[in-house]
């Protein structure tokens, strides 16, 4: 994540703690500490994050495939881990500035000068791969019940360590978005989000919907497994997703830098409040009831609209930009179902489209963004991850295969890929 500048307008309201800042300025290795303690912190959340994400997608998938998708978010996040190591952190890294591309070379740690860099190269890194664990299990989520494992971890490879870091590298790194459009995504809102919906959305299109699933005009409704397991999971989401987004109010070495952080924490929380509480009034007009499912999207599309920049909106723009974001996955869901796409956990509607939402929307709380810049960054991310993606899936679709026999799926990805079931006492119907 890109550092941002200390929260200057917050210390008006604290002359008290501004006259005892200066008084006291902290030491650099004071601040070097901080940094990189918050730095860990935030990519601790992430990998939560990623438990988070596990527990929505096994409750909301059928009680024969709970298991498998929760090994596979897993070995997914260990592999994303270790490509981003090997590829993709040279990739990240090493762009020019202004550039496309950076180095095909295997990330190590430099700290030639850690008092100037302000926080150890290691931490920085460490929050990287937490954030591309995360994006590898938004793509497990919408081909959940029907993807074979070793094709998964194939396209996660791909994409940890080629797709995601090029793309990142665009803004984060310091290339071509950043350099020529001033681009604006401080938490991941399009680098995160939107480029794993889409690669999501182009394998939900390649690999096809789950048997069944579209048997006429209209859509059949899957059965979740268990749905207090998902939102609980959601709740994790919720809460590591904040600690992600705090991280956008990076450096952390001064007063002032923690009243921002403390403030963007805020403001993510009523946007994740938002988006809960539009998906269930959405919901319920539009089908009279409450779905949980789009409740549960509806506090990860709050959290994604805000995270592009969570530190300049106003507290009650934050909590309206991430209302729009549930009412965005409240229509998305059914309008991939008119299209006879299958998503199993909505990570289109609420990462792909709550992230383009979220950029777009930047210009209006932040004057050095502009709508133009912000549309062009979205548009570059997400179509080249979706371009890329696309490739891929079409390649591994027509070598190794990309999902199960309809067998194994009549029976269950359980017993397919793990032998067992996640609830052997459990007879689904």
């Amino acid at each position: 994540m890109k550092l941002s500048k200390p929260v200057a307008a917050a210390a008006a309201f604290l002359p008290t703690c501004a006259l005892a800042q200066e008084a006291t300025p902290a030491s650099e290795s004071s601040v070097f500490l901080f940094n990189s303690l918050f730095l860990l912190l935030a990519g601790g959340a992430g990998f939560f994050l990623v438990a988070g994400l596990a527990m929505v997608e096994a409750g909301l998938v059928r009680a024969r495939n709970a298991g498998a998708v929760a090994v596979k978010v897993i070995a997914a996040a260990a592999l994303a881990s270790l490509m981003f190591w090997i590829v993709g952190g040279g990739l990240f890294y090493d762009v020019e500035k202004g550039g496309l591309l950076g180095s095909f070379a295997l990330w190590s740690a430099k700290d030639v000068d850690p008092v100037g860099a302000g926080r150890a190269s290691a931490a920085g890194f460490f929050l990287q791969s937490a954030l591309v664990a995360v994006a590898a299990a938004i793509i497990s989520g919408a081909l959940a019940e029907r993807v074979r494992l070793v094709a998964f971890l194939l396209f996660t490879a791909f994409y940890a360590g080629l797709v995601h870091p090029i793309a990142a590298s665009w803004d984060w790194g310091g290339g071509y978005l950043e350099a020529d459009w001033k681009f604006l995504d401080r938490a991941g809102a399009t680098i995160i989000h939107a480029s794993a919906g889409a690669a999501a959305l182009a394998g939900a299109i390649i690999i096809g919907p789950r048997r069944g699933r579209f048997p006429a005009k209209r859509a059949s409704a899957p059965l979740a497994s268990n749905v207090p397991l998902s939102v609980v999971g959601a709740l994790i989401v919720w809460l590591s997703g904040l600690g992600l987004v705090a991280g956008s109010a990076q450096p952390f070495g001064a007063i002032g830098d923690a009243i921002g952080a403390a403030g963007v924490v805020v403001s993510a929380n009523l946007a994740v409040s938002g988006g809960v509480l539009a998906a269930i009034v959405m919901s319920s007009m539009i089908y009279k009831r409450v779905d949980p499912s789009l409740v549960v999207n509806g506090a990860i599309g709050g959290l994604v609209a805000i995270s592009a920049d969570p530190i300049s909106p106003a507290l009650w723009q934050a909590a309206l930009i991430g209302a729009f974001g549930g009412v965005i996955v409240t229509a998305g869901g059914p309008l991939l179902e008119r299209l006879r796409i299958d998503d199993a956990r909505g990570a289109a509607p609420a990462h792909l489209f709550c992230g383009v939402w979220g950029a777009a929307v930047v210009p209006w709380t932040n004057a050095d963004a502009s709508i133009l810049g912000q549309l062009v960054g979205a548009g570059m991310i997400a179509g080249f991850s979706f371009a890329m993606s696309a490739l891929l899936w079409i390649a591994i679709k027509y070598s190794i295969g990309a999902r199960v026999s309809a067998e194994d799926e009549l029976a269950g990805v359980d017993q397919a890929i793990l032998g067992v079931s996640a609830y052997p006492e459990f007879a689904e119907p």
